[in-house]
């Protein structure tokens, strides 16, 4: 209850209904109106299927998973990169996007975890145009901006990995996406904690990851070579379409 008496919304906590909306009810509103009736079966089943890990806060949410598939369509994107799978809810939305002979590189230190994923992203037809690679990403990163035939090659480029290297992705990305293309970052709103007062109860992930985050948006604010769009969809996720 609040000073004055009245209740206060309280947040959800449902499993992959991440939303920085302050009203459940609206966001339910969303989820049941507009997105669970499109949502394709296979990426059902996927957030049914991740919603049993334990880790599974870690997944995309379904209005996100949505807006990804329509904004891929939009740009017409055909050679994406994603940085960071887990189970692959976000990739298969993107794949499903894709034509036929798109291609997806898919980079993840956990290959176990997207094989949770795997057999539902291949009953849906679409895990030909995923090339998955395990590992650390930066190593990979440098070989390829190493490889000038790989400058600018890429339409669309999704990270959702470690937060405390969102820059350093960013200085390499920066290349490989082409002219016009879409760099979308997740989590750049970081469950509302970039507004929390110092002294705010926060867990010790959000806050250890918290000035990362903040880094990032000072950066990208900034950065001449791309114009930005931060929305408040999902955890919050900033796109960089590149300029120059």
């Amino acid at each position: 209850m609040a000073a004055t008496g009245e209740a206060q919304p309280a947040k959800h906590q449902e499993v992959g209904h991440k939303s920085l909306l302050q009203s459940d009810a609206l966001y339910q509103y969303i989820l049941e109106t507009s997105v669970y009736p499109r949502e394709p079966e296979s990426m059902k089943e996927l957030r049914e299927v991740t919603a049993k890990h334990p880790w599974n806060l870690m997944t995309t949410s379904a209005d996100e998973g949505q807006f990804l598939n329509l904004l891929l369509k939009l740009i017409n994107a055909k050679n994406t990169m994603e940085i960071g799978v887990y189970t692959g809810y976000s990739l298969l939305s993107t794949a499903l996007a894709l034509p036929e002979d798109g291609k997806i590189l898919a980079l993840d230190i956990n290959r176990e975890n997207y094989e949770i994923g795997l057999p539902i992203i291949e009953k849906a037809g679409v895990a030909h145009k995923i090339d998955f690679r395990e590992g650390p990403a930066l190593p990979l990163l440098d070989e390829m901006v190493n490889d000038v035939k790989l400058h600018g090659s890429f339409d669309f480029i999704f990270v959702d990995a470690d937060k405390d290297n969102y820059l350093n992705y960013h200085k390499r990305l920066i290349d490989l996406i082409k002219i016009g293309g879409v760099i979308g970052y997740d989590n750049t709103l970081w469950n509302g904690s970039l507004v929390a007062p110092p002294d705010a109860p926060l867990r010790k992930y959000v806050r250890y990851y918290r000035d990362f985050v903040l880094e990032l948006n000072k950066a990208l604010a900034v950065d001449p070579r791309v114009e930005i769009c931060q929305l408040p969809v999902g955890d919050g996720i900033t796109l960089c379409r590149r300029i120059s």
